[in-house]
C-alpha cells in the first residue's frame, strides 16, 4: 500500500477588457498547478512531484488565482503541458496506490481535465481518503462543517515553513495533518463521479446546492464563511441565473 497525497491550484475563466468569463463547461477549472507526495505505510516519502502547468484553455490569470496563490502567468509560460504531467503524475501509482486529498473537489477536477485531453483515467485509483474530513472529526468540528487547512496545520502547531495556496506545500501540510490523525478508524472510500449527476426531468428545474457551493468557497479561501459572505454568495448565484447581467460581445 502507498498513498498519493495531491493538491491542485486551479485558474479559471475571466475576461478584464470585456467583463465577462467565457467559460468552457467542459473544464470550468484548469489545473495550473499540481504538488504530490507518494508515501508508504510508514508515512515516508517515496517520491514528489511539484508542477507547474501550461495553460491551455485559459490563458489569463483571473486576478483571484494570482493574488491567493502567488502564480505569475509568466510563470507558466515556459511551463509543460498538463498532458506531459499528468504522466509523470500516474507514473506514481500502482494497484496499491490510494488517493489522499483535503476535500474531493481535487479528484473531481483531475479526472475532468484528463478527460477534457482525452486522457486515459482508468489507471487512476478509485480508493481515496479525504483528510479534510477525518481531520474535522478529529479536531471536534461543529457537525456539518469543515476545517481549513490553515486552521488544522495551527490547530495541530505543525511548523508552517511556506505559503499555502502553492499545491507542492499544500500537498506536504496535508500529509503532516494526515500523520498526525491517522488511526485505524480512518478508512477508504470509493469515488462514484457517476453518483453526483441525478437524471433531470425535462420539467424539472436544476437546484443549487448551498452546502458544496459554500464549502468550495471556504476550500478558496482557507477559512470557514461568515453568515452575511454565505449570504452574499448565494445572493450572487443566484441573481446570476436570471442572466440579466449578460452582455453581448
Amino acid at each position: 500500500m502507498n498513498y498519493i497525497v495531491f493538491d491542485l491550484e486551479f485558474n479559471q475563466a475571466w475576461d478584464s477588457e470585456e467583463g465577462h468569463s467565457h467559460l468552457n463547461l467542459k473544464c470550468p477549472f484548469e489545473i495550473i498547478q499540481m504538488g504530490v507526495l507518494q508515501l508508504d505505510e510508514k508515512f515516508q516519502v517515496i517520491s514528489s512531484l511539484n508542477r507547474l502547468i501550461k495553460p491551455e484553455v485559459y490563458t489569463t490569470l483571473h486576478p483571484f488565482v494570482k493574488q491567493i496563490s502567488g502564480i505569475k502567468i509568466e510563470d507558466l509560460t515556459s511551463a509543460k503541458s498538463f498532458i506531459e504531467i499528468y504522466r509523470e503524475f500516474t507514473a506514481l501509482i500502482d494497484d496499491e496506490s490510494i488517493l489522499c486529498v483535503w476535500g474531493i473537489a481535487d479528484i473531481k477536477e483531475l479526472l475532468r481535465n484528463a478527460q477534457y485531453h482525452n486522457l486515459d483515467i482508468s489507471i487512476i485509483p478509485k480508493e481515496y481518503i479525504n483528510i479534510q474530513r477525518y481531520a474535522s472529526k478529529y479536531l471536534h468540528c461543529n457537525k456539518g462543517s469543515d476545517v481549513g487547512l490553515r486552521n488544522a496545520v495551527e490547530i495541530m502547531d505543525i511548523p508552517i515553513d511556506s505559503r499555502f495556496h502553492d499545491a507542492f506545500s499544500d500537498a506536504c501540510y496535508t500529509a503532516e495533518v494526515f500523520k498526525g490523525i491517522y488511526s485505524e478508524n480512518i478508512k477508504t472510500a470509493l469515488y462514484q463521479p457517476d453518483k453526483e449527476k441525478k437524471p433531470q426531468r425535462s420539467n424539472e428545474r436544476s437546484r443549487l446546492d448551498t452546502v458544496k457551493l459554500i464549502k468550495q468557497f471556504e476550500k478558496m479561501y482557507d477559512r470557514e464563511m461568515t453568515e452575511e459572505e454565505q449570504s452574499i454568495i448565494k445572493l450572487a448565484y443566484v441573481m446570476g441565473r436570471t442572466n440579466q447581467f449578460q452582455s453581448i460581445k
